[in-house]
C-alpha cells in the first residue's frame, strides 16, 4: 500500500488537495495532505525554507510511513526534493507537479523572473496572494479560482528566498515530473536538466499550473500510475 503525502505550493494547504486525494483513497492509498507551517491553519507559525522540509520529513517520521510517495506542487517541490533523499528507504518515488526543484545553495526563486516577488517579499516580509487576472488562462473557472482566492494565505517570505540545501543529485532518486501545458511547454532548467535521469519520467497535462483544482481526477489517476512504476 503506496502512502502519499501531498503537498501544495504557494499560499496554499491541505485543504487543496481534496478532490485528488478522495481519488487516491478510491484506489486504494493512504492520503496524507500536509499544511506547511506559516500557511492555511498554520498561519502565523514562523517559517523558513528549513523548516518546510522538516515538516515534511517529521510527518512521515511522526507517522512511521513506509513506500512513500512524496508529491511536492509548485514551490512546494523545493522542500519535497530535499525531504526525499532525507527519508532514506522510506521512500518509493518524489513526484513534482509543475514545481521547482531545488538545487543546492540556490532559493526556489532561482531560475526564473522573479524580481518582483523578491521585492514584495523585501517590502512586507511575505509573498502576497495575487489576485484573480493572475489564475486567467490556467483552466480554471471562475469558481475554482474563487476557491483558491478565498482559502489562501500569503506566503512566508523566507521560505522562498532562503537556500536548499542537497547532499546528492536529485537524479538519483526515482521520480516523475508533471508538466502542465498551459503553463508553458517546458519545465525551468533545473528540472530539465534532471529530467535527463534515467530515473526520471516527464508526464504531460493539457491544463493549468494548478491541477488539483482544474483537472483532479486526472491527475489523482497520474499519481496512482506514477505510485505503480
Amino acid at each position: 500500500m503506496t502512502n502519499f503525502v501531498l503537498v501544495a505550493g504557494a499560499w496554499l494547504g491541505a485543504w487543496a488537495w481534496e478532490e485528488t486525494a478522495a481519488g487516491l483513497r478510491a484506489a486504494g492509498h493512504e492520503v496524507h495532505p500536509l499544511t506547511l507551517s506559516g500557511l492555511a491553519e498554520k498561519r502565523g507559525v514562523p517559517a523558513g525554507q528549513q523548516t518546510h522540509v522538516q515538516d515534511i520529513v517529521s510527518e512521515v517520521e511522526r507517522l512511521d510511513l513506509r513506500d512513500v510517495v512524496l508529491v511536492g506542487h509548485s514551490y512546494a517541490g523545493v522542500p519535497v526534493g530535499q525531504a526525499a533523499e532525507r527519508i532514506g528507504d522510506r521512500l518509493t518515488r518524489v513526484v513534482f507537479v509543475d514545481a521547482n526543484v531545488p538545487v543546492d545553495g540556490e532559493s526556489s526563486l532561482s531560475g526564473w523572473s522573479s524580481e518582483e516577488v523578491r521585492e514584495a517579499i523585501e517590502a512586507h516580509g511575505f509573498w502576497p496572494v495575487p489576485g484573480a487576472p493572475d489564475f486567467a488562462g490556467q483552466g480554471l473557472t471562475d469558481e475554482q479560482i474563487t476557491r483558491i482566492l478565498d482559502g489562501a494565505t500569503p506566503h512566508p517570505g523566507a521560505t522562498a528566498t532562503e537556500p536548499a540545501v542537497l547532499t546528492r543529485s536529485l537524479g538519483d532518486l526515482p521520480a516523475t515530473y508533471v508538466k502542465c501545458l498551459l503553463d508553458g511547454d517546458e519545465p525551468l532548467p533545473a528540472a530539465a536538466e534532471l529530467l535527463k535521469s534515467e530515473r526520471w519520467e516527464r508526464v504531460d497535462m493539457d491544463t493549468g499550473h494548478w491541477p488539483m483544482f482544474s483537472q483532479p481526477a486526472e491527475l489523482a489517476r497520474i499519481l496512482d500510475r506514477a505510485a505503480r512504476t
